[in-house]
């Protein structure tokens, strides 16, 4: 089973999504990055390169010939998640599981304030605790800057 990690109240579900990819991208650890909203996954990729005027993540889609090099992984569907043949961290932007949460080490969930998000990640909060995963909540708002992530 895997571990998961809610991080609930974030100011800015995306912008904290690219500091975690950043993080993870500093500390070495590739990151698979799963959305099935293009529009939600095309504005997380164009903040990967300006949310920082002076960092950048290496990120790539899964299949594009430069992801072999990349420190963040973009998957937009289920095949391309199938494809990815990551077993390590995800972070979970789309607002249903992941397919086959089971094969990754953890997931990573951040959830900002507003009602439709809190309301989605709750019903993610359920299914993942009906298949018997490792689940921790992180609240963001009581002074752990950093979550989950």
């Amino acid at each position: 089973m895997s571990r998961i990690d809610f991080a609930f109240g974030a100011d800015d579900r995306l912008r904290m999504a690219c500091q975690t990819a950043a993080r993870h991208a500093q500390a070495g650890r590739r990151l698979l990055v799963y959305c099935t909203d293009a529009r939600r996954m095309r504005r997380f990729d164009a903040m990967l390169w300006s949310f920082e005027p002076a960092s950048f993540v290496t990120h790539a889609p899964i299949g594009d010939p430069l992801a072999a090099e990349a420190a963040v992984l973009l998957a937009g569907d289920p095949a391309a998640l199938e494809a990815a043949a990551h077993e390590g961290w995800l972070l979970n932007l789309d607002l249903e599981c992941p397919p086959g949460p089971g094969r990754f080490e953890r997931i990573l969930e951040i959830v900002s304030g507003h009602e439709a998000d809190v309301a989605a990640a709750r019903r993610r909060w359920l299914a993942y605790k009906a298949e018997g995963h490792e689940l921790r909540a992180h609240d963001l708002a009581a002074g752990n800057p950093d979550g989950a992530a």
